[in-house]
């Protein structure tokens, strides 16, 4: 790793020895306590977890068509992009689980038929943050063999290191930093509302996005966020994207400062500049009390009213960057 495990308190956003966000950012909204929160889970709707198994797409993942990046879904926060036989996999999970311990926060059936075994040889894994529905040591494990570089925020390193990544593999950047893994490729680290942790202690290490420049293509990966002005700074310095990949889904009343709400999440695509949005961090595990296809219907009607095309791919379902996008509601 070129910078040998940086200096964290080097970034001009760690105090008090853990990371803090760009706004003022409490973890829970006024007044409500881990009690109120753990009753109202209890009272999940039933369907907050699909009553069928979801239909999805078996793609030939080594084999993509020339011309344009292409992008596959897998769930969640999990996708490819793919061009001129460079391939780029975000935040893989395909554990059939997002918890520290195996058999909690399953994933919903028919959610995760991919496997790490079919997938090409990854030359860059893009992990945005440490939370174990998005770095799941598991999949890392049987990936750190085929993946030649890894790229996260500061201090997120040691636990892909603790999944056995080779740490001369993995580079770590702040917010702004900018990363070239190959002649024709950038990605730059930006903002995000979030926070990060796998246990008691919070802060430790930083939660991103990132700007991808991908042989002139402007693609936007966005980590977990809740809303900020940022997302307009990011627009004028990085954009316009072609496509913005964003969060939508796993929000609640309860905490709306760390993940936004499908409204907002439309509003943030519009203000990154970007011609098309793919929302992720839906469809595979129940992290909230929504209905588990309600992100998507409501990013879809406030989109509508921005004109801002939406990208509603099946699990496993390829499509070029620029369109044509799928748009069929399978859910």
């Amino acid at each position: 790793m070129k910078n040998a495990w940086r200096t964290i308190p080097q970034s001009d956003h760690y105090h008090r020895e853990r990371f803090v966000n760009l706004s003022n950012t409490p973890m829970m909204a006024k007044g409500v306590s881990m009690l109120k929160v753990m009753r109202a889970m209890m009272r999940r709707p039933k369907l907050s977890r699909p009553q069928h198994p979801l239909p999805f797409v078996r793609t030939d993942l080594r084999n993509p068509p020339a011309g344009k990046p292409t992008v596959t879904w897998f769930g969640h926060s999990s996708y490819l992009i793919q061009f001129r036989g460079y391939n780029i996999l975000v935040d893989p999970v395909f554990s059939g689980y997002a918890s520290p311990v195996a058999g909690f926060v399953k994933a919903f059936e028919g959610s995760n038929e991919y496997q790490p075994s079919d997938f090409p040889p990854i030359d860059l894994m893009v992990i945005t943050h440490n939370h174990y529905d998005h770095l799941d040591k598991g999949t890392i494990r049987k990936f750190s063999s085929t993946t030649k570089r890894f790229l996260t925020g500061l201090g997120v390193g040691r636990d892909l290191a603790a999944a056995g990544v080779d740490p001369s593999l993995i580079e770590e950047s702040d917010w702004w930093e900018e990363y070239s893994p190959a002649e024709g490729i950038r990605l730059q680290c930006t903002p995000a509302r979030h926070f990060s942790g796998r246990g008691l202690v919070r802060g430790g290490s930083l939660w991103s996005s990132f700007a991808l420049n991908f042989y002139g293509h402007n693609i936007f990966i966005g980590g977990d966020s809740g809303y900020d002005t940022f997302f307009t700074t990011i627009g004028e310095r990085c954009g316009p994207f072609e496509l913005a990949i964003l969060e939508c889904g796993q929000y609640d009343q309860f905490w709306p400062d760390i993940h936004m709400m499908p409204e907002q999440t439309a509003l943030a695509a519009t203000q990154l500049r970007a011609a098309a949005l793919l929302p992720v961090h839906w469809g595979k595990f129940t992290l909230a009390n929504h209905v588990w296809d309600e992100p998507v219907k409501r990013v879809l009607v406030a989109a509508a009213g921005l004109q801002l095309p939406v990208v509603t791919p099946m699990i496993g379902e390829r499509f070029m960057v620029g369109g044509p996008y799928p748009a069929k509601p399978w859910w």
